[in-house]
C-alpha cells in the first residue's frame, strides 16, 4: 500500500505539471476565463493532494483499515473531482459538453473531504 500510495502521488504530482503547462500554453485560446479558472482549480487540487499522498505514502505504516482509507478517499477523490473537471472544461471549449461528468466532480469533493476528515478524525483519537 505505501508504494502505491508513493506511486499515485508522484503521478498526479506529474501530470499536474503537465495538465498545468496544458491549461496556460495550448487550451489558454480555446477556454473562456472561467472555464480556464475552473480548469487551474483542478490542477491545484490536483497538485495539493498528490503531495499530501506523498506526505502520507512516507508517514503511514498503513497497518490499520482507517489509514487505507484515508489514501484511498484521496486517490478516488482526486482522480473524480480533477479529472471530471479537465474533461467539462475541455468538452465544453469544444462545444460537447459532456454533461454526465458534472455529477461527478460533486462525489470526488466527496471523497475529498471524507478524506480530510478521516484524517482529522485519525489524530482526533490518538489526542482524546
Amino acid at each position: 500500500m505505501i508504494l502505491l500510495v508513493q506511486f499515485v502521488g508522484a503521478l498526479y504530482g506529474m501530470l499536474a505539471v503537465i495538465f498545468g503547462a496544458f491549461g496556460a500554453h495550448a487550451l489558454k485560446k480555446s477556454l473562456t476565463n472561467d472555464q480556464l479558472k475552473s480548469f487551474e482549480t483542478g490542477v491545484k487540487y490536483q497538485m495539493y493532494h498528490a503531495i499530501l499522498l506523498l506526505v502520507i505514502g512516507y508517514n503511514f505504516n498503513f497497518v490499520t483499515a482507517l489509514e487505507s482509507y484515508i489514501a484511498y478517499c484521496f486517490i478516488i477523490g482526486t482522480f473524480l473531482f480533477s479529472f471530471s473537471i479537465y474533461g467539462l472544461c475541455i468538452s465544453a471549449s469544444k462545444n460537447n459538453k459532456i454533461k454526465l461528468l458534472g455529477p461527478i466532480t460533486p462525489i470526488g469533493g466527496l471523497f475529498l473531504v471524507v478524506g480530510w476528515g478521516l484524517l482529522l478524525y485519525s489524530y482526533i483519537k490518538d489526542f482524546f
